[in-house]
């Protein structure tokens, strides 16, 4: 409990090494800000059950029944594959017989407008983690040169010097500490969004192909 007062302490300005934990602070907002929307827009809003849908819109596509196919994916277009299905079925529902070129260029431009969407900031997540990690580093080293400093200081008496060399090695370690207590849930959170994001492209790519196959008749 003492070691963490004495980090939120470390906070105070004027206190040695406060810059750089102002600084962590604010790369740790952004890194929440950023996790918690791309872990909703990728994990919750965009995730699906991507094989029962396929199931039904290729029954539906099988009888012939494009407007009924093209209306399950307007209700479901927030979401990556409905918006992208529903671009090619929109093509062929307008304009009935269609070759496959026709219905694969409509297919990529809908995945072309949805792809952005889905990696678009998630970068930058691995670059704060990154950030954080370099500012927690640099706070290691000024805490170094502050003790290094106290105990060369001439004029100073030995419970002076002791007590500065304690807060620079302090300030060594709470600006390592919360530099890595701020990188490494950024890498985990990148990593399972990433992941996430490209499992929903695999799947786009891998129905796409099936989709237009059956439309097109080409086995």
């Amino acid at each position: 409990m003492g070691e963490l007062v004495q980090i939120f302490h470390a906070f105070k300005i004027g206190s040695p090494g406060w810059l750089f934990m102002w600084l962590l602070l604010v790369a740790a907002v952004f890194v929440v800000a950023l996790a918690v929307e791309r872990t909703y827009f990728i994990g919750i809003r965009s995730n699906m059950n991507a094989d029962k849908f396929m199931k039904d819109i290729r029954q539906m596509v099988s009888k012939g029944q494009y407007k009924e196919a093209v209306q399950v994916c307007e209700k479901l277009k927030d979401k990556a594959l409905p918006y992208v299905i529903g671009t090619g079925l929109r093509v062929l529902d307008s304009e009935g017989e269609v070759d496959f070129r026709t219905v694969q260029n409509a297919v990529d431009e809908g995945t072309l407008e949805i792809i952005p969407k889905l990696q678009q900031r998630t970068g930058w997540l691995a670059t704060l983690g990154n950030v954080a990690t370099l500012l927690g580093l640099m706070g290691t080293i000024y805490g170094l040169i502050l003790a290094f400093s106290s105990v060369s200081a001439p004029g100073v008496d030995a419970a002076e010097k002791s007590r500065l060399l304690a807060a620079g090695i302090s300030t060594a370690m709470n600006t390592t500490l919360v530099g890595l207590s701020i990188a490494i849930p950024a890498v985990l959170v990148y990593t399972y969004i990433h992941n996430k994001t490209m499992g929903i492209i695999d799947e786009i790519d891998e129905h796409t192909v099936k989709l237009i196959n059956l439309i097109t008749g080409n086995k």
